[in-house]
């Protein structure tokens, strides 16, 4: 063991790395780099037998056999602050949100609602190729997204277009990206529903499930080395937190100490596949504690819940340079995407239940009933303006064409290579040989 320490302290020598220096970066003033902590001083007994010294856990030592049973642990609860018929439970839970921003959690929602109706519509009659509705979890997303600052830094999944509609993300750009016009941002590379927004701080999103939660662990540890004050939150489904990308993610943000929120939309079915089959355990929170990860399960059709857990997760991530993961407990009442037919799988009743007595749009409307700042005039009035302005940016989608097909080769190279400049010639000379055979007149020139 001596040679062992003689050993390090030479290769650190050598390496250039003082022991001053060492504690230098250790030193609890060095903001960003660690959290204030003191360090573990290893405790000094009469008898090694007295407690374990081993360095890779906290424990006592115990004379029985005996294995850890999942069921001996009762279940996580759900935090809420609204009941299902908008009323607030707890008043000390109230986040007392003023009138103009819990209309714009309404609004947000039920324009996303109606954007989804249309747009589902128009992929049924061939309009778009693909699509996947946010129906039942509206909640999730704009009470997070009201949470956060608006430099705070979004990996979504696929199913969050709520965040960047609370963040003002425009219509158009939403009903381009889904047509692959020539106003979409990502120029028609990418099937529909995977947005992004540089100057809203939503990352791309991509297919794969949960690429994206070691990459927002990377630049949550970049917003930390930079001192950035910010925050980034990952979302993702219960399915995907099944992946092994979600393991290694939980892991690098509670060793590394990184300021991020894991946001767990837990929706009852990762395609088809129910939560009962997919883990034995206690749903997605009662992970956390396992990787040192401060967790919380909430209900996600109480988007005041929502708003709480993420702003109180958002101050003490950035505070404290730690993960945080909420597990939203919500019900995904459309199809997963328009290439499902759920009803194969779960029963009619089931879904009608979710949708007539806990959705979260009726539990908001409840509560601005109450309130007096909302009545059936205006709901009425306001269903018919936000149809209308969905519509105008739908039918003007529709009419703009698609982007050159030279900008399947752009973008990626600074200057394009030998091999990829070849691949541009020989589709222009397919193009000449055959173009008769393709829509060309539906493409930019």
């Amino acid at each position: 063991m001596a040679v062992a320490i003689a050993a390090a302290r030479v290769w650190r020598l050598n390496r250039g790395l003082s022991q001053a220096a060492l504690l230098l970066l250790r030193r609890p003033g060095a903001r960003g780099l660690a959290r204030s902590h003191p360090r573990r001083q290893q405790q000094q007994f009469s008898s090694l037998d007295d407690k374990p010294q081993f360095p890779g856990a906290s424990a006592e030592f115990i004379d029985k056999l005996e294995f850890i049973q999942p069921n001996v642990i009762s279940g996580i609860p759900i935090y809420r602050v609204m009941d299902r018929q908008g009323q607030i439970i707890n008043p000390s839970e109230d986040p007392h949100l003023p009138k103009e921003k819990v209309l714009k959690l309404y609004k947000s929602m039920t324009l996303l609602n109606t954007m989804d109706r249309i747009l589902y519509e128009s992929q049924r009659q061939g309009r778009i190729s693909f699509y996947m509705t946010n129906y039942g979890e509206e909640g999730t997303h704009v009470g997070s997204a009201a949470a956060l600052d608006n430099t705070d830094l979004v990996f979504g999944q696929y199913r969050e277009a709520g965040v960047l509609m609370y963040r003002d993300y425009p219509l158009e750009l939403f009903m381009a990206q889904c047509y692959g016009n020539i106003s979409d941002l990502g120029k028609g590379r990418q099937m529909p529903v995977h947005y992004g927004c540089k100057e809203r701080h939503f990352v791309t999103i991509s297919s794969p499930l949960a690429t994206q939660i070691p990459q927002a662990v990377g630049a949550a540890y970049a917003a930390k080395r930079a001192n950035a004050n910010r925050v980034v939150i990952c979302y993702f489904g219960e399915g995907a937190a099944s992946e092994g990308d979600a393991h290694a993610g939980f892991n690098f943000a509670a060793t590394l100490e990184c300021p991020i929120i894991f946001f767990c939309r837990n929706n009852g079915y990762a395609i088809s596949t129910p939560t009962s089959e997919q883990y034995r355990g206690d749903g997605i929170a009662a992970r956390g504690p396992g990787y040192g990860i401060m967790s919380i399960r909430v209900d996600g059709n109480d988007v005041f819940a929502v708003y709480n857990a993420t702003k109180e997760a958002r101050r003490r991530a950035v505070a404290e340079n730690q993960p945080f993961l909420i597990e939203a407990m919500t019900y995904r009442i459309g199809h997963h995407s328009t290439s499902d037919d759920s009803s194969a799988y779960r029963s009619v009743d089931e879904v009608n239940y979710w949708d007539k007595q806990d959705h979260p749009i009726s539990r908001l409307r409840h509560y601005l009933l109450s309130q007096g700042w909302w009545d059936e005039e205006q709901e009425k009035a306001w269903r018919k303006q936000s149809r209308k302005k969905v519509m105008e940016a739908f039918e003007q989608a529709e009419r703009k064409p698609k982007p050159n097909p030279n900008l399947l080769f752009s973008d990626v190279y600074q200057e394009m290579p030998a091999q990829l400049r070849k691949q541009q010639e020989s589709l222009a000379r397919h193009l000449q040989t055959y173009g008769e055979h393709y829509p060309l007149d539906h493409f930019d020139k």
